[in-house]
């Protein structure tokens, strides 16, 4: 599959093989135990280690991550059970970790966890590769690129490479990008991770996450925390989000292209400040993106003069929920500020491209900030 376009790959990724009179994609599995005599062998045995359903998803998004390569997917009932998973199989007491300061707002939570444990956890922000100067004697870097919610950008090329050299794995969180905007393993990332919530399933109903690895150790790895932990998807949400993944490569188009066109009509506006998208020209981060992403995400971010004005635009937009996450086929915004945790002004805004009309969403946003300024 590594010479077909990510439409025909996302509407054909983790089939099975035809079968007279089956479905192209057989429906979910619910069982909590398989039959099995004999020896405790082959692929299904037990709901906790393995599902049918589990497996064509996790096909699905290993063509995705990887077209054409064998490598090792494993799903989760979320993106931070996914996270934690990748972490916590792989450092021990009196390790270093280096991870972004300027991340998902529930790293502070893993970075306390990771200390109790006896970790030792550096961090640094996204921006300027800045992580370099922390990879001295780590076991694992940890990166977000594009970061959430500030949208900086950093050379995964140039950072995987000094992290190898240091003896260090290293971990992408891929959330925003998706596997057909940018391709962690491909930039030589050891794990591609996610929070499939978002852009992946894009739908706003499902809530699922995954890690794939070239290294079937590392997959080993990962595979047995899900087990021990149990932090499994259920077999009806990993069927949805394998439905999900057909629509993918439209999706994020549509979205990416909105998102770019919503940056630009933005960056006329005397109101807005903190402007930041990846794919536009001006974007501090754009020749670096540029390099290693094919799409610029769905998520544009900047700031208004203050709370009030925020809260403000957001009450006076009628095509855009309020509302946290993003990546999902309805438009969201919300003002990050009041969750705590993000070094974020308190007008800041994140912003969540859907597959709206672009004509609608841009007009929308315009009568929403011609109301906040009157």
């Amino acid at each position: 599959m590594s010479t077909m376009g990510d439409g025909t790959r996302a509407v054909r990724a983790g089939l099975p093989e035809p079968e007279q009179f089956g479905a192209t994609l057989p429906g979910p599995v619910f069982a909590a135990h398989f039959h099995l005599s004999g020896e405790p062998v082959g692929p299904y045995t037990y709901g906790r280690d393995g599902n049918p359903t589990w497996t064509h998803l996790e096909r699905a998004i290993g063509e995705l991550e990887a077209p054409g390569e064998e490598v090792g997917t494993t799903v989760f009932a979320s993106g931070m059970a996914a996270i934690t998973a990748v972490l916590l199989s792989q450092v021990r007491s009196g390790d270093a970790v280096v991870l972004p300061d300027d991340g998902y707002q529930a790293l502070p939570l893993v970075r306390e966890q990771l200390e109790a444990y006896g970790v030792e956890v550096r961090t640094a922000p996204t921006g300027g590769d800045a992580q370099l100067a922390l990879l001295t004697g780590a076991k694992l870097l940890w990166i977000e690129s594009p970061s959430n919610p500030g949208l900086d950008v950093c050379d995964i090329r140039r950072l995987v490479g000094a992290a190898h050299a240091a003896g260090a794995l290293v971990a992408v969180d891929n959330t925003l990008a998706t596997p057909i905007g940018q391709r962690p393993l491909e930039l030589g990332a050891d794990f591609s991770v996610a929070s499939d919530t978002k852009g992946m399933t894009g739908h706003g109903d499902i809530l699922l996450g995954h890690v794939t690895c070239r290294d079937p150790r590392l997959t080993a790895d990962v595979r047995r925390w899900r087990k021990v932990v149990g932090a499994i998807p259920g077999p009806m949400e990993a069927w949805l989000a394998h439905r999900s993944l057909a629509t993918l490569q439209l999706r994020v188009d549509r979205q990416c292209t909105t998102a770019l066109a919503l940056a630009e009509a933005l960056a006329r506006r005397a109101e807005v400040t903190g402007l930041r998208y990846p794919g536009l020209p001006t974007d501090p981060s754009h020749v670096v993106a540029g390099r290693q992403m094919r799409r610029f995400g769905s998520v544009v971010s900047f700031e208004l003069a203050d709370r009030e004005t925020a809260e403000r635009f957001l009450s006076a937009l009628r095509l855009v929920d309020d509302a946290t996450s993003f990546g999902g086929v309805r438009s969201t915004a919300e003002r990050r500020g009041r969750w705590g945790g993000d070094a974020v002004a308190e007008g800041f805004i994140r912003f969540s491209v859907g597959a709206e009309d672009p004509e609608d969403l841009l007009a929308d946003v315009g009568q929403a900030l011609d109301t906040v300024v009157r």
